[in-house]
């Protein structure tokens, strides 16, 4: 007979058990429910709810329990439904009644939201430790492209020339906000639920602070009915993710950019690429399409949660048992992308040459000859009209500014002087732009010491 059987009057029907199973998927919570069930079982015998003996026996069969399934010694029944059924299950089976007094003052409800809390936060911290090694060795790659001059792109179209480091960095800035959503996540997640009951609470005197503390939650829950039913922390942690994948996606369309023929501005290692099974020369950055392909399922998890969520009445129902394989699927995308991306990156060739060879072409220090020109007295929108018929000028005789005699250049504007070949000298262009956040040299290498001096606290 299943635990809750008492007021029915014959078995469920056996395809409606694996219908209404998720131990399928919540096994993976048997550590935090039984940890949760602990501190919960703890508190009950402090606060003589029952007996220390009996709380002290159960607290060390759980121990037990714990231990035997880590070592594979377990298995999980479908019809216990759930691995909060399926441990109470193995707990009485091992020392009887006295078993049977854990879910005093618990419910279901409470403790499923206890345990996707302490499993969420787990998951947080593991997927944060991931995304410090990547920012890592973007600031080590970027340290080693402090000098090395590419294109800045807006449309995909040459803009404006900046260096591999500044690239990197906006790269750096995003993840780490990343990982800054993440630690705001847990700040909300971080709340104990457990004491709400189904979702009325309890008549028992329960000291839910001590669970707190025990399980280490910053708070308890406020109300009882918000406890159990609501589930915006996952739907937080979702789009946590989904903001992570999506800076992940765009990095990894320009990696495979980058890696092309057209571009060849990088080379992916050997051992993060894969070949054609019928073209024997290709070389294809498939790491890099499967992040980017991934994030649509992340993206799609996102919006599942916030539809099974959106038409629920207070307080617990059935469709919350939705919440867990999304988000379980969620994290599990994000830990698998994370470190073979980092590796990717962290073995890539930049061809250097070609990067600087791409930032010479496509007028990218043509904002920089219309400064030069501001400079010297013209108002901006007049020398950008004036460049703008330079650039047509060189466009119809296939030159490029710099390759404009001084006899041509004045016959846009008599303000040009010899001076005017390194103003527009791609390594001024870069390092004249020295404002913080900007992509000088010096500006860059500030940026890399702060985010060092951040990840170091």
């Amino acid at each position: 007979m299943k635990l809750w059987g008492g007021r029915f009057s014959k078995p469920t029907n056996a395809m409606v058990d694996d219908f209404n199973s998720s131990i399928r998927f919540d096994s993976r919570m048997y550590k935090q429910d039984i940890l949760g069930s602990m501190a919960h079982v703890k508190m009950l015998g402090h606060c003589g709810i029952i007996s220390r003996e009996d709380s002290s026996l159960i607290y060390r069969t759980l121990q037990e329990i714990l231990t035997d399934i880590e070592n594979g010694q377990v298995e999980f029944e479908i019809d216990a439904e759930d691995i909060h059924m399926n441990i109470e299950k193995i707990l009485i089976s091992r020392i009887g009644d006295t078993g049977k007094q854990l879910h005093t003052g618990r419910s279901r409800n409470d403790q499923v939201a206890l345990d996707i809390r302490m499993y969420l936060r787990d998951e947080i911290s593991v997927i944060k430790k991931m995304l410090i090694e990547l920012i890592r060795v973007l600031i080590h790659t970027s340290e080693e492209n402090l000098t090395t001059i590419m294109p800045g792109y807006t449309h995909l179209q040459r803009a404006q020339p900046v260096t591999l480091a500044h690239h990197l960095m906006a790269y750096v800035q995003m993840f780490y906000r990343d990982h800054e959503r993440l630690t705001d996540c847990n700040k909300r997640l971080n709340i104990m639920p457990l004491g709400s009951g189904a979702l009325a609470g309890t008549v028992y005197p329960l000291d839910r602070d001590m669970v707190a503390r025990e399980l280490g939650f910053d708070a308890i829950t406020e109300n009882s009915m918000d406890g159990v039913c609501d589930r915006d922390f996952v739907l937080e942690l979702a789009s946590c993710l989904s903001i992570l994948m999506m800076h992940a996606s765009r990095f990894s369309e320009e990696i495979i950019l980058w890696c092309s023929h057209e571009f060849s501005f990088i080379e992916l290692d050997d051992a993060y690429s894969t070949g054609s099974s019928i073209m024997p020369q290709k070389k294809n950055p498939d790491i890099a399409e499967l992040v980017r392909g991934k994030s649509g399922r992340v993206f799609g998890n996102l919006m599942a949660l916030l539809t099974v969520l959106k038409g629920l009445p207070l307080a617990y129902n059935k469709d919350m048992q939705e919440d867990k394989e999304a988000v379980f699927d969620s994290i599990d995308t994000v830990k698998m992308c994370l470190p073979v991306f980092t590796l990717m990156i962290d073995s890539m060739k930049v061809h250097r040459e070609k990067m600087l060879d791409a930032a010479k072409g496509g007028f990218t220090n043509a904002t920089d000859i219309a400064d030069y020109l501001v400079k010297k007295g013209i108002p901006f929108r007049t020398s950008h009209e004036i460049i703008g018929r330079m650039v047509a000028y060189c466009i119809e005789n296939s030159k490029n500014i710099e390759d404009l005699d001084i006899a041509e250049l004045k016959t846009f504007s008599v303000q040009f002087d010899t001076d005017v070949y390194e103003a527009i000298s791609l390594n001024t262009c870069v390092n004249e732009r020295n404002l913080p956040g900007g992509p000088a040299v010096e500006s860059v290498k500030k940026s890399i010491l702060k985010m060092k001096h951040i990840l170091s606290r």
